[in-house]
């Protein structure tokens, strides 16, 4: 049975994606890391799904949703570096603002919907979403109020959803993709 996973996405992030002009594309690759300048993808197999997100002005948007290929360094992520000087994955340039150059990173090659900006999380699934860790407990996104989010440090790194807020996000891009 597959999972489903959270990653934020940082303002640096969204708007590297923005300026490179990368909205409305499906990213062939993401990154991990060992370094806490990247998220580790820890758990992430084959066929799992990663919903990407974004909080801007305290709301909560799902950027887009990577079903996980493999986690392998292939053919298009370029030669391997020679000198620390040289890119990590010369293949992914174009993506590089998702982590290529973190430290320790690692290509997740992903099945992805495209970038978008405009699918909001409701206040009211906001606050329901819960994520589960390996030993089964559940919580819930901290600062939530009225709908919005006033702090996203529990959204910070890389976490299991539990199956039911698994679905819900599942809905909310479908909803999105086939409204496009």
């Amino acid at each position: 049975m597959s999972d489903a996973f959270t990653v934020l996405w940082t303002h640096d992030v969204c708007r590297a994606l923005r300026k490179a002009g990368r909205v409305g594309e499906r990213p062939p690759v993401a990154f991990s890391g060992v370094h806490t300048s990247l998220p580790a993808w820890t758990g992430a197999q084959a066929g799992d799904d990663v919903y990407a997100l974004h909080v801007n002005r305290r709301e909560v948007f799902v950027v887009s949703r990577m079903r996980v290929i493999d986690r392998e360094r292939r053919g298009c992520c370029g030669t391997a570096p020679a000198t620390w000087e040289d890119p990590a994955y010369p293949g992914h340039d174009d993506w590089s603002m998702l982590g290529a150059g973190g430290c320790g990173a690692d290509p997740v090659h992903v099945n992805a919907t495209p970038v978008r900006f405009d699918t909001p999380i409701s206040g009211d699934l906001l606050a329901s979403l819960a994520w589960r860790n390996r030993r089964g407990q559940t919580r819930n996104l901290k600062y939530v109020v009225d709908g919005r989010l006033e702090n996203s440090v529990s959204l910070q790194g890389f976490y299991r959803l539990t199956t039911d807020s698994a679905a819900e996000l599942a809905a909310v891009t479908a909803d999105a993709v086939s409204s496009r």
